[in-house]
């Protein structure tokens, strides 16, 4: 892997600071940023201090095998790179720098609906596999026309994002005129200021294509969605159940769902025939004051019994995380935030060095809890409070009823 300053980068943490420095106040706290108050924001990292680990010592652990399979496709490294919009506002040709990393890396990367690069340019940037994520935004015709680009271009998955029947309220998105400053014209003329400050990124943005708009959603007889209708559009496009029917037919492959939070939602997901679950709360990005995903995920977990594969994203920043996630049941995790941070510090080079910190982590983690591999970690290598256990049970007691 590429390095970035490995002596001054240690943590994601560290990405995250290079990265403000870098990027226009916007196109930071666009990444940064969550819903309303934030308070979920804060919970999906502050959770994972609530589980802590139960080693075994006096055990050597020479080497440690990371390889899993997800949807029966073999990866590397349990961790996934999330679907993350407008990624070309981080970095130049943003998706495609991000994918090429992931496959380097040995692993998935999921495209965003809601991208600046075509389906087409992102995979031919990546030899490693890529699934796309689907919004019906632009309406039913131009979803179909997007899974046929996919399914043509070589993706293995689509996965359907079930948890935005309208965007969230992004405060710090709406302070800082994210909306105006990528779609032109007289109102973005009170937020330019902030963009002269970094003028390093905003050389490499004009010289990337300047103001976004969509290549992936085009309804038909128009050009790719403007930046400036993607919240309205997304109002006019809430997913249901009933969607994934034909959503089914048109893709006829691997299909996973992401947005689930209880139990309820879990039953339904596996009734419907889904090939996996995502426990994600959207980066607490959509409706604050929900669970942070890691509290959500036994729930999830004991509800589907097995039935389906569960993965999970939100708040993951180290390996310590991501082992606490595998532990409690998620086949692997998506990271967002996480890589970026890295592709706005510094591009593939950033991307390189998140997944480098991970996979670092991940690896020191597994050899101090005496545990040889992902696939042996299991509840017995963490404590969780009790009313988590509580709860589980109910649950189970419940799907047994």
């Amino acid at each position: 892997m590429a390095r970035l300053a490995p002596p001054r980068v240690v943590t994601i943490s560290d990405l995250r600071r290079i990265a403000r420095r870098r990027l226009p106040r916007a196109v930071f706290d666009y990444i940064d940023g969550g819903a309303e108050r934030e308070v979920t924001l804060g919970e999906n990292c502050r959770i994972f201090d609530d589980v802590t680990f139960r080693p075994r010592q006096a055990v050597a652990v020479p080497q440690c095998d990371l390889a899993t399979t997800v949807l029966g496709a073999p990866v590397r490294l349990p961790i996934l790179l999330a679907p993350v919009g407008s990624s070309r506002m981080f970095y130049p040709r943003g998706e495609e720098v991000a994918a090429r990393e992931a496959g380097a890396a040995g692993t998935v990367y999921i495209l965003s609906t809601l991208s600046g690069c075509s389906i087409e340019d992102v995979r031919h940037a990546t030899a490693g596999p890529v699934w796309y994520q689907l919004y019906l935004v632009g309406g039913r015709d131009a979803a179909r026309a997007a899974v046929a680009r996919a399914k043509a271009a070589g993706y293995g998955v689509l996965v359907v994002t079930i948890d935005t029947p309208v965007a969230g309220l992004r405060a710090r998105d709406v302070r800082n005129g994210v909306q105006e400053l990528l779609s032109g014209g007289f109102a973005m003329l009170p937020f330019l200021p902030q963009l002269f400050l970094r003028p390093h990124w905003l050389f490499d943005f004009l010289r990337d294509g300047g103001l976004m708009d969509f290549p992936n959603v085009v309804p038909p007889g128009q050009g790719p969605l403007p930046y400036l209708d993607v919240t309205g559009a997304l109002e006019q496009t809430t997913v249901t159940w009933k969607d994934l029917g034909w959503i089914r037919e048109a893709w006829e492959g691997p299909l996973v769902v992401k947005g689930v939070l209880t139990a309820e939602d879990a039953r339904r997901a596996v009734s419907e025939g889904v090939d996996a679950i995502v426990v994600s709360n959207h980066g607490a990005r959509q409706l604050d004051g929900v669970s942070p995903t890691l509290r959500a995920l036994p729930e999830v977990v004991a509800a589907v019994g097995g039935r389906v594969e569960v993965l999970m994203d939100g708040g993951i920043r180290s390996g310590a995380d991501v082992v606490k996630a595998l532990c409690l049941g998620a086949r692997a995790v998506l990271v967002g935030r996480a890589y970026a941070y890295g592709l706005g510090a510094a591009g593939g080079r950033g991307v390189a060095r998140a997944l480098e910190i991970l996979h670092t982590d991940l690896v020191r983690t597994l050899k101090l809890l005496g545990c040889p591999s992902v696939a042996e970690l299991g509840p017995s290598y963490v404590d969780v409070p009790a009313d988590w256990r509580l709860r589980r049970q109910n649950n189970l007691a419940d799907v047994l009823a």
